[in-house]
């Protein structure tokens, strides 16, 4: 799979220059105190093309030489072994790994003036690490220095980005399947976190009852930090406090993903803390799940991405008019934005390796068009400040967002998360509901 996603990495490469190379770094570990670390989690695109799951690491591509893939990793360390575990190593990052050759990390300068000798076109991406950016400077000073009698000058420096991006929007089957896998985990915690939820508990003890099933079904981790929010906290996009005490009557916002194999899921689900929406609440969430189910109809192949906003934003926009929260000509308060204050964020994002995975959404001014592999989320919401007097005050503080996860498929798309309660029956069904 890594050695496929390298060789067409070098195709495109090839395709757009002369005598390409590029460089990719892994993420390093952060000190969090002390001599305590931060969890470790590679950098995606790194591990896209190496599956290589350690820090300090540097992967080299060089279409058209005897030793195309090249990298730099730390050597084995006995006396480290002791402490944290073995390391793969330069022996283990060509027997277990794929790489042609492999160096210590400390010995990356040493090498790669040859390593690059014969480069023109270095895909890298500025930024990525200091050190290794002053290093790359530096070659690129010292070639240009020396074109005159001697080697080519490296003098095109581009981002991969783009490369890269193109390549993870479109998914292969096995990363299908690991989304899948990620929803299907995700759906279980979900459940478990509405069974657990009632009022008297913190918003903390659902989100662990929640991420408990994550690592019980095998997910190592979250792919971004849990929302879960309850009363008027659920109108904060990104509230991560969730420390608040679950009151009767109020809502509660969970927006969480479980990782699998790399690949996450991204998912919102608002339901009541006593199980039962009041009618002020019904209202508001079924304008929301209309409004996300005209998105989702909108995720066809050949349809532009920004539809689905389209589609999302005029239910919205109808349901804001028929409460009376917005007055006006559908037409121009959609021109106007006129709903942004009730509805501020994008409907849809890809999904992968990252929940806000990489790609572009545009080709210069225009949308691009779905195409099958591409998954996405649909997540329209109302956030109903609590201090906006132009409200009616029964929906003042009333915040919803359902999230799902979709794939692009050739015929239509596919609902990754479409088994876990979303509908205002299925949820009060089991809300509150927890079986021993």
């Amino acid at each position: 799979m890594f050695t496929e996603r390298r060789t067409k990495l070098i195709e495109k490469m090839t395709a757009e220059a002369d005598h390409p190379a590029a460089i990719f770094v892994s993420a390093r570990e952060a000190t969090r105190n002390s001599d305590v670390n931060y969890e470790f989690r590679q950098e995606s695109s790194f591990y896209y093309l190496t599956g290589f799951d350690e820090p300090d690491s540097v992967a080299l591509i060089r279409p058209g030489t005897e030793a195309p893939f090249v990298m730099f990793v730390r050597p084995h360390d006995p006396e480290m072994a002791i402490w944290v575990g073995p390391r793969v190593g330069i022996e283990g990052a060509v027997e277990n790994y794929g790489a042609d050759k492999a160096y210590p990390i400390e010995a990356i300068e040493e090498h790669l003036t040859e390593l690059l000798s014969e480069t023109e076109t270095l895909y890298y991406p500025l930024g990525a690490d200091e050190e290794l950016d002053a290093l790359i400077l530096k070659q690129m000073t010292l070639r240009r220095q020396n074109a005159q009698r001697g080697p080519r000058a490296l003098g095109d420096l581009r981002d991969p980005d783009p490369l890269i991006g193109e390549m993870r929007l479109r998914k292969s089957e096995n990363e299908i399947a690991s989304l899948t896998q990620a929803a299907v985990v995700t759906g279980q915690g979900f459940e478990r976190a509405m069974r657990t939820t009632r009022s008297g508990l913190h918003e903390y003890e659902v989100q662990a009852a929640m991420e408990s099933e994550f690592r019980r079904l095998g997910s190592r981790r979250n792919g971004y930090p849990s929302i879960v929010a309850s009363a008027h906290d659920s109108c904060i996009l990104h509230y991560t406090t969730n420390r608040k005490e679950l009151v009767d009557g109020d809502l509660l916002l969970i927006d969480a993903g479980a990782e699998w194999e790399y690949y996450t899921a991204d998912v919102t689900r608002t339901w009541p803390v006593n199980g039962q929406f009041t009618p002020e609440q019904r209202t508001i969430y079924d304008v929301v799940l209309r409004a996300q189910h005209a998105g989702i109809a909108a995720a066809q192949p050949n349809h532009r991405f920004d539809e689905i906003h389209e589609a999302s934003v005029r239910v919205l926009v109808e349901g804001l008019t028929d409460l009376k929260i917005l007055k006006g000509n559908i037409e121009q308060l959609i021109e106007n934005d006129s709903y942004r204050p009730f509805y501020m964020h994008s409907t849809s994002h890809w999904l992968g390796m990252d929940v806000h995975d990489v790609g572009r959404y545009r080709n210069g001014e225009d949308s691009i068009n779905l195409e099958s592999g591409m998954c996405l989320t649909v997540e329209p919401g109302l956030y109903l400040d609590p201090k906006n007097e132009n409200i009616p005050e029964a929906y003042r503080g009333i915040g919803i967002r359902i999230e799902d996860d979709i794939l692009i498929t050739l015929d239509g798309n596919k609902n990754l998360s479409s088994h876990i309660p979303s509908t205002p029956e299925e949820i009060e069904a089991i809300v509150g509901h927890l079986e021993r």
